[in-house]
């Protein structure tokens, strides 16, 4: 059978978690060579890279730092060459309330911005330089409902940052699209991950599944099989989308 991403190289950010790595194996298994990048945990990442024949590289940075973004593309593309295609995987989930204190409140926000909306700037930024120059690519963002329909009261600054990238994502569709640059955002609600588990440790999964309508979360495969499909050459029409994964609890 023809696999759909023969030749084509990409970067996966934050692809040691569970979306990441489901997405790592899915892309490897349609024959794309993986940038399977890595905060801390470089047993995973080696794992994973066996997982997928050993077809692809490793490659370490810290997005919570302003120039560990740059360095990563530095390195992916002093690795691999020539990168066809971003995604930007790696996020966190921070809670805090508005009776923090100032310190605290400042440094949560700043935090998630840097790890799940500057850094993707950053790395777009980058990657938008590298596609003009070698005959285009792809970015892929993940955002999350989150972002579309607001978020609860404790976690405003995820919410907050998953909205900024899906106006990135826009924003590079409009503007970089006749360079060959297509990007598009996809808007997971919850997905089955250890952010998840820990939420329904917490409150307990009815209250995560209470507005879902087919009554799941969504499985790390489901959207790491749409990731490789917005990935495939002949998608390029799907530039400036933003796509659903929520099992109809926003439905727009």
């Amino acid at each position: 059978m023809t696999k759909t991403l023969e030749g084509q190289t990409i970067l996966v950010t934050g692809a040691s978690g569970g979306i990441g790595a489901a997405i790592v194996r899915e892309i490897a298994k349609e024959g794309a060579q993986a940038i399977i990048h890595y905060g801390r945990d470089k047993s995973r990442a080696e794992a994973l890279l066996a997982e997928a024949g050993g077809n692809g590289w490793i490659v370490q940075a810290d997005l919570s730092t302003p120039q560990g973004p740059f360095d990563l593309w530095t390195r992916a593309v002093e690795t691999a060459g020539r990168i066809h295609g971003l995604v930007n995987n790696a996020g966190i989930r921070t809670e805090i309330s508005i009776e923090s204190s100032a310190v605290d409140w400042k440094a949560a926000w700043q935090r998630e911005f840097q790890i799940n909306f500057f850094a993707a700037a950053d790395l777009c930024k980058e990657a938008i330089r590298h596609f003009k120059a070698n005959g285009g690519g792809r970015i892929v963002n993940m955002a999350s409902r989150a972002g579309q329909r607001g978020y609860a009261a404790d976690a405003m600054p995820y919410g907050s940052t998953k909205a900024a990238l899906v106006n990135l994502t826009k924003s590079i569709a409009r503007s970089f699209g006749a360079d060959g640059v297509t990007a598009i955002a996809i808007a997971p609600g919850w997905v089955r991950t250890d952010m998840a588990e820990e939420f329904i440790a917490a409150h307990g999964k009815a209250a995560a599944v209470a507005d879902i309508p087919i009554g799941e979360m969504a499985e790390p495969s489901e959207v790491a099989e749409l990731v490789a499909f917005i990935l495939r050459p002949g998608q390029a029409s799907l530039n400036g989308a933003t796509l659903d994964v929520n099992g109809g609890s926003y439905i727009r």
